[in-house]
């Protein structure tokens, strides 16, 4: 694609507000300087001042930005020219931005900033996937109701594999499978047999004798290298099923296993991983949702969490020449493997956000619907009164795993979307391994991300 062209019409640049100013956040301020085609001079966060030294961190002069307490000061920055750093929504929600980055990661938070922004006319770029995986199907056809576009973000895995698998499909490839590499690498010492994985070293010397497959299955394989990491290293991680469920809410695709098979992989296995079962891969079925943890030497470059889709070979000429050429294909030759190994977090988001607000698209496609859920399950036995409390870098919840499942309307006795039931107290005991249902929480009555997903729910009953 010739991106000067794709976005020849847009002549002034797209006004943005962004709401959250962590690493994407900041990472995208830094980045729209930049680009010709935005303007992020609107920033919301805990605090002004929060928001005021994300500007900082951009490279924005202290003189450039304006802490905002009121709207009248918000007005009178943003006449003025200045960078505009406030401490919520509201207080800006009347400045002329065209479209909303919401990156607070809070389902509650994120949820009632798009609904504000949407009721405002204005478009929205939800990074805050927690929220999307409860939520993302209702805002974007309340977005498309009022003539606005909620959209992913490049930069994040969904919307990256949402396109690559789109791609794919125009051109007449039958995906099997489609992924991510999980956020960190496992890297291997092959001389002292030690493996580091996001900072954290461990002797793992076992290892050393499943780095290559040989003439064994690569299937069984992968499996030992999963036990002899799994002593050592979490195999799972929330934000990843997360993120695979967005997809096939886009796609229609699902989860050949509930919680993934996440196999510990180097790139010239995928083909052959995610192969079907009948050709001696992990999948059932086509069209499937997964990860896997990408092995590596230290000499060797990273997947760097990009994204992949196994393809069936259909044409075997075509397929021995692209191998040839250095391709990834499998043992059998019928099934071939494409990624894109980056995912650039903020500094690729502007062609969302012109893709939205410049040409009306969303990277969710057409046909955004809650066809998948992402469900909270108890790791060990809960007692009643326990809070779910969210935290950390990768917003997971003590004790609880999840698993990616058809989706269903609400029901107090139908498990319930882990970042539903995130921060709410139990009001029962959940034993290990039992998914959590809505009745086993407590939620407070004035909670706009469950009224949200009330509205989907009956937004999509007669669809």
């Amino acid at each position: 694609m010739n991106f000067h062209a794709h976005y020849a019409g847009i002549t002034e640049p797209v006004e943005t507000c962004l709401v959250g100013s962590g690493s994407f956040g900041r990472s995208y301020l830094a980045q729209s300087r930049r680009t010709r085609l935005i303007s992020a001079r609107i920033a919301v966060d805990m605090t002004a001042d929060a928001a005021g030294r994300a500007f900082a961190a951009a490279g924005f002069a202290p003189s450039e930005i304006a802490l905002c307490e009121t709207t009248a000061e918000a007005r009178a920055a943003w006449d003025s020219g200045k960078c505009v750093a406030a401490a919520s929504l509201g207080i800006v929600l009347g400045l002329p931005f065209q479209l909303l980055v919401e990156a607070t990661g809070s389902p509650e938070g994120a949820t009632r900033h798009s609904l504000a922004a949407i009721d405002a006319g204005r478009h929205v770029a939800l990074v805050s996937k927690e929220a999307d995986s409860v939520v993302g199907p209702g805002l974007a056809r309340l977005a498309r109701e009022k003539g606005v576009v909620v959209t992913p973000v490049d930069g994040d895995q969904p919307s990256l594999l949402i396109a690559l698998a789109s791609w794919a499909e125009v051109l007449g490839l039958d995906i099997i499978a489609a992924g991510k590499s999980s956020e960190y690498d496992f890297v291997l010492d092959a001389a002292t047999g030690n493996v580091t994985c996001n900072g954290v070293t461990r002797s793992l010397p076992a290892l050393r004798e499943h780095w290559l497959p040989g003439s064994r299955s690569i299937v069984a394989n992968a499996a030992e290298r999963a036990r002899i990491l799994g002593e050592a290293f979490p195999l799972r991680a929330v934000p990843d099923l997360c993120e695979m469920m967005l997809v096939a809410n886009a796609l229609g695709f699902s989860a050949d296993a509930a919680g993934f098979h996440a196999p510990p992989a180097r790139i010239p296995e995928l083909a052959d991983l995610f192969a079907q079962r009948s050709e001696g891969g992990l999948m059932s079925g086509t069209r499937r949702i997964d990860v896997f943890h990408h092995l590596r030497l230290a000499e060797e470059a990273s997947f760097a969490g990009g994204v992949f889709i196994v393809v069936r070979c259909d044409n075997a000429e075509t397929w021995e020449m692209l191998a040839g050429k250095g391709h990834v294909v499998s043992r059998s030759g019928r099934t071939a493997a494409l990624y894109l190994p980056r995912h650039l977090l903020g500094v690729e988001v502007a062609t969302s956000i012109l893709d939205a607000a410049g040409l009306g698209r969303s990277g969710y496609g057409e046909d955004y619907r809650p066809r998948q859920d992402l469900v909270a399950v108890a790791q060990r036995d809960l007692p009643a009164d326990t809070v779910l409390k969210m935290g950390g870098h990768h917003h997971s919840i003590d004790g609880i795993g999840a698993e990616v499942r058809p989706a269903a309307p609400l029901a107090a006795d139908r498990p319930a979307p882990f970042y539903l039931v995130a921060d709410r107290p139990l009001v029962r005991a959940v034993k290990a391994g039992e998914a959590i249902r809505l009745g086993d929480v407590e939620i407070a009555g004035d909670s706009g991300l469950l009224a949200m997903r009330q509205r989907q729910d009956k937004l999509f009953a007669a669809v």
